[in-house]
């Protein structure tokens, strides 16, 4: 039964659980693949390529595995293929990108900073994000290199993070914004760390709520909710070292986790 079928969502590395982390908790009865292609994280500092050649090996994979959807849980590889992904493959496709109409909404400054990838902020479709809901905010944009590499190895606190974020988050907070919006899916899992280094009423926003909205409203429109009878599940695979990345999700996700190789011909 078609309902029954998993869903599929991958990322870079372990990022993307910040995003499955709010999908399971919203959508209980589902149950998951995902993929870790830690073994060619970050994307960041990728060409949009080989990005592309990667979402479309995964993809391949978790349709495979039975996935009735797929969430591109990479604000890169989102920018880099999803279109082309959508004219493949006829199942729904959820992205995600920059939480910044909320942002905008929310800030009271009127300054918004984002703090994201190389080529995130250089992609065509930040570029018409921020083309659409930038006017109505004066919106700084800081790439973050080495930031989500931290998170890959399980560093959520200490020395090197702690550094990296002083370094990003100075010149923002320099201007005035009072709204950060995190625009990789690592940064959600430093964002306690964040908080304690920005005001306390600065608003930390990451678009987990509104993917796990839209798959919500994806699967109903086509009849693939799954039903409440239904056990919530999930595995995991990667193309990097199994026993490191399982440690890591382990401490993420704050249960134990056990990571399958990810097959040698993805």
């Amino acid at each position: 039964m078609e309902r029954g079928k998993p869903i599929g969502v991958f990322d870079s590395g372990v990022g993307g659980l910040s995003v499955l982390r709010r999908i399971r908790a919203d959508l209980p009865h589902e149950a998951f693949v995902y993929v870790a292609d830690s073994g060619h994280a970050p994307y960041g500092n990728k060409a949009d390529e080989f990005i592309t050649r990667r979402a479309f090996i995964i993809t391949k994979f978790l349709l495979d595995q039975g996935a009735k959807a797929v969430v591109v849980a990479c604000n890169t590889a989102t920018a880099a293929a999803i279109t082309r992904l959508r004219e493949r493959f006829d199942i729904p496709i959820i992205g995600v990108e920059p939480a910044l109409k909320p942002a905008v909404a929310a800030t009271r400054s009127g300054v918004v900073g984002v703090l994201a990838t190389g080529n995130t902020v250089r992609s065509d479709k930040f570029a018409a994000l921020l083309d659409q809901h930038g006017h109505q905010a004066r919106v700084i944009v800081q790439p973050c290199p080495g930031l989500a590499d931290c998170v890959e190895n399980g560093e959520l606190s200490g020395p090197q993070p702690q550094a990296l974020l002083e370094k990003f988050l100075a010149p923002l907070l320099e201007q005035g914004a009072d709204t950060l919006v995190l625009g990789c899916t690592h940064y959600p899992f430093l964002a306690p760390l964040i908080q304690c280094l920005v005001h306390q009423d600065t608003v930390i926003l990451d678009p987990s709520a509104a993917v796990a909205r839209q798959l919500r409203r994806r699967l109903e429109t086509t009849g693939l909710l799954a039903s409440d009878a239904q056990n919530g599940t999930a595995r995991y695979f990667t193309s990097g070292t199994p026993e490191h990345t399982a440690q890591v999700m382990s401490r993420l996700l704050g249960y134990p986790v056990c990571a399958e190789p990810l097959p040698t011909v993805c």
